[in-house]
């Protein structure tokens, strides 16, 4: 039996965004901490939304943090940590954020170039990989899609792992994304937007009719 689909909307910035996002089924939210992001939402900014979003698992979007960040991020209510880094990082960098939240919660997002893959070494760290497309001078958000193949590749030989597929992901492409690349977890951004940080509702609508869709047929 096929693992259910499952999706996260990053880039949030907005209560508002969000609900739109859980109402049209999505699994998790995700909120990009990185400054030099155009949908950068900062700690405080984060804080002052909690009462007023949906009841679903909130994923922390961060550029190699300090383990004082990561206990700050978990503090604000974070339920996930979905960290982006360069592929030639130190080993024990990955370790020191594994031990902070926990392998179970970390969500581990190289930079990888298109001739390197997941070192066997970095798998017992994480429990979730996300795979994006690649550009030298960005750590994610490139709205490039990515190596299909390359995912796939990773996928089947790492089932224990969970693989997350993102990259220039949008309602008239993740079907055939989900198709070719055989992924169950699926993460959309720019593909559901009206302008960077802002979610266009009839996107994130036909977004999720695309992966209903595509479950029904598979």
């Amino acid at each position: 039996m096929l693992e259910e689909l499952k999706w996260k909307v990053c880039g949030l910035k907005s209560a508002k965004d969000a609900s739109v996002a859980a109402s049209c089924g999505a699994d998790f939210l995700g909120f990009i901490l990185y400054p030099k992001s155009p949908r950068v939402i900062s700690l405080s900014e984060f804080s002052s939304l909690q009462g007023e979003l949906p009841e679903i698992p909130k994923v922390a979007i961060c550029v190699e943090p300090t383990p004082a960040d990561l206990s700050a991020m978990d503090k604000a209510g974070f339920d996930f940590f979905q960290i982006h880094f360069r592929h030639d990082i130190l080993p024990a960098r990955l370790q020191e954020w594994s031990q902070a939240v926990g392998a179970e919660r970390l969500w581990l997002a190289p930079k990888l170039p298109p001739s390197e893959d997941v070192p066997a070494g970095w798998l017992p760290l994480a429990r979730y990989f996300l795979l994006d497309a690649f550009r030298a001078d960005l750590f994610g958000g490139t709205g490039r899609t990515a190596d299909w193949a390359k995912f796939t590749r990773h996928r089947r030989a790492h089932p224990e792992q969970t693989w997350i597929l993102a990259g220039g992901l949008n309602p008239s492409n993740v079907a055939d994304a989900i198709r070719q690349s055989g992924a169950r977890w699926i993460d959309v951004n720019s593909g559901v937007e009206s302008a960077p940080g802002v979610k266009d509702p009839a996107k994130i609508r036909a977004f999720a009719d695309a992966l209903r869709a595509r479950a029904a047929g598979a």
